[in-house]
């Protein structure tokens, strides 16, 4: 009962006084800090006072915006459909087309292990195959043999 009282009922010294006048506490059982208060009380007695809380002061927080992988999945499911129902690719290019949309779209989509790659660096020599780079490589490679071989005969 006597830990649903606040201050504000009277001091924890004033509560403890009247329960050793009163016999509840024996002058045995009395606490070790009751005479040093009672020899020196302090100069003003504490008071409780009631915080002050405005509901306007309370700051508005902004939440903010919270994308789970499974957002992103879901975005990749809904994009395969779209171009699925188009018709227009085959099975086969329909994952990367998928992947290049979204990415088109700022939704950055990588494999498992793979490292993520950044829209800013995606770049139109990127989207060359690499047997298209070696076999032109080859060809240039070719291509100064012969012109080396003709400037020595």
């Amino acid at each position: 009962m006597a830990g649903s009282r606040l201050e504000r009922f009277g001091t924890v010294f004033t509560r403890v006084r009247d329960l050793i006048r009163s016999g509840v506490i024996k002058p045995k059982e009395k606490p070790l800090w009751y005479d040093v208060y009672k020899t020196f009380p302090p100069k003003r007695a504490p008071l409780h006072v009631k915080p002050v809380t405005s509901p306007s002061a309370k700051k508005q927080e902004i939440v903010p915006e919270i994308f789970y992988s499974e957002d992103k999945i879901r975005t990749f499911v809904d994009k395969y459909r779209e171009l699925k129902s188009h018709g227009m690719l085959d099975k086969s290019s329909l994952f990367e087309e998928t992947g290049k949309a979204l990415l088109k779209e700022g939704i950055i989509l990588r494999r498992r292990g793979a490292p993520p790659v950044l829209a800013e660096s995606r770049d139109p020599v990127l989207d060359l195959k690499l047997i298209d780079m070696l076999a032109e490589q080859q060809s240039a490679g070719t291509d100064t043999t012969k012109t080396t071989e003709d400037k020595n005969s």
